[in-house]
């Protein structure tokens, strides 16, 4: 689904945001990236999605390259940024709509899709409201419904916990487990460890732009926690 060959991105003033990564993610794995911050997590994520562009090798989705066609790469991902900056003049709706329009979804499809997930977020009765109005955790919720209206194959998530109240975490990671076993996949960074570790089938870690352990869960916690594993690493 998702496949880094030889990526590498360097900046224009020389400093080397991702080196050589090599990673590969497949139907039905919820892969965490870690990584302390500045170590490349957001660089690469944004690569992937399009955002940044690739110094050398390629990124792949579902085989095809974003560097070659990345217009189609994209109506295969959904992305949620670490920061919900969105179009605050619109309303709730609105946005969902716009995004709706943009991956072409139906309208019997895209109000079943809203429905769904804004119940389960407790935002519907905040769908006719102005962004303006939402609070930095509702505005990741809006976000979140956007990504899955489309029914993407792969869903890229930076961060995508920080200000959900518990209930709307326990949402979020029900409906990324759903999407998995549906033959979704899912790329996502995240600090929480205790949640990448229960979450995550595969994961990650990644210091000063390199990968330095990737694997199965349990291969890189073996009799470890994902914490111990990762504190060792940053002390290597």
């Amino acid at each position: 689904m998702l496949k880094l060959k030889n990526f590498t991105k360097i900046y224009p003033n020389g400093k080397v945001g991702a080196n050589n990564i090599n990673l590969e993610i497949t139907s039905g794995d919820i892969f965490a990236f870690i990584g302390h911050n500045g170590a490349g997590k957001t660089t690469t994520i944004k690569s992937i999605v399009g955002i940044n562009d690739i110094t050398k090798g390629d990124i792949e989705i579902d085989g095809i390259s974003i560097k070659k066609n990345p217009i189609e790469c994209k109506k295969l991902i959904a992305y949620v940024p670490d920061n919900p900056d969105i179009y605050t003049s619109l309303t709730g709706l609105q946005y969902i709509n716009l995004v709706a329009d943009i991956f072409k979804v139906g309208k019997e499809e895209r109000e079943t899709i809203t429905k769904k997930y804004a119940i389960a977020l407790e935002l519907d009765k905040e769908l006719n409201n102005p962004i303006s109005t939402y609070s930095h955790g509702m505005r990741q919720k809006l976000v979140i419904i956007s990504a899955f209206v489309h029914s993407p194959k792969l869903l890229v998530l930076d961060e995508p916990f920080v200000g959900l109240d518990p209930k709307a975490s326990f949402v979020v990671k029900e409906a990324m487990k759903n999407f998995v076993e549906n033959g979704g996949a899912i790329f996502f960074s995240t600090h929480v460890l205790e949640v990448a570790e229960k979450l995550c089938n595969k994961v990650a870690i990644i210091k000063n732009g390199k990968i330095i352990s990737s694997g199965t869960m349990d291969e890189i916690k073996k009799d470890s926690t994902l914490e111990d594993v990762f504190l060792e690493s940053e002390n290597a």
